[in-house]
Parts: structure tokens; C-alpha cells; sequence
């Protein structure tokens, strides 16, 4: 079978899905809004993330591009799907030093057919656990 064809059929199916990772209304907390495309044919998933944060400083905002993962049924009642992320983003320095550095990105959700449930997401060295994830209309 020819890449192309094998490439057309793990599209087939596929569907956009956004929603946010983490505690929407409580101050300070880290946000991540994920926008991906969800490719059920080849049990994948890409898009980009946003991690947003009520601090001051360039850190307060993170465009994670590039974002890839997996995506699996699992046939436990409510649980219909699991999902694991990764992605690389810049890290602003804050003075005195003076740079940027690549920082790793990863999550894990645990979801229903409507994309609600539950996950956590790191980023550099922050780690959010047990939070709600929803879907974004």
C-alpha cells in the first residue's frame, strides 16, 4: 500500500478538539487551552497548547507549538479515552541572565466521549496533577 493512501486512511475520521487543562476560575492557577487535531485512524494527536498564568513576566504566557501525542479507546465505562502529550517550548530567562532555553511540555488526560475528565500537564519544572479537563466550545 502507498504512503499516500496509508496516510488518507489514518486521516479518515478525524476531528478538531480544544478545551482546558486545569482549574478555570482560580487565581493563579496554571491553564493549559489545547487546540488539537484528533486522527482516531492512527491513534494520534497534534495541535498546539497555551498555557496561560496570572503572573508577571514573558513566562506568564507559553506557546507550545508543535504538539504531538497518542490517543487510545480503553472500553472502561466512562472512560472512553486516554490521551498523552508532549511538545517543546521557549523559556524567557528572567534578568540577570540573559536568554532563552527549550523547555519540555507533557499531559495526560483521562476523558469521556465529550472531552470531559480528568489529567495533569508539566511544563519545565511545574507539575499540575488531578485537574479537570473540559471542552471548549
Amino acid at each position: 500500500m502507498s504512503t499516500q493512501v496509508e496516510e488518507k486512511q489514518a486521516l479518515v475520521g478525524a476531528y478538531l478538539a480544544s478545551g482546558t487543562i486545569g482549574n478555570v476560575g482560580l487565581p493563579g492557577a496554571p491553564i493549559a487551552h489545547f487546540k488539537l487535531v484528533v486522527a482516531p485512524g492512527s491513534n494520534s494527536v497534534s495541535g498546539t497548547v497555551e498555557i496561560t498564568q496570572a503572573i508577571l513576566g514573558p513566562n506568564s504566557n507559553i506557546i507550545v507549538k508543535n504538539v504531538h501525542g497518542k490517543i487510545y479507546a480503553t472500553g472502561y465505562g466512562s472512560v472512553t479515552k486516554v490521551v498523552s502529550l508532549e511538545g517543546e517550548y521557549n523559556h524567557y530567562l528572567t534578568p540577570p541572565a540573559i536568554g532563552v532555553i527549550q523547555e519540555k511540555f507533557t499531559a495526560h488526560l483521562v476523558l469521556d466521549d465529550e472531552w470531559k475528565g480528568r489529567g495533569g500537564f508539566t511544563y519545565g519544572n511545574t507539575s499540575i496533577e488531578d485537574v479537570p479537563v473540559k471542552p471548549e466550545n
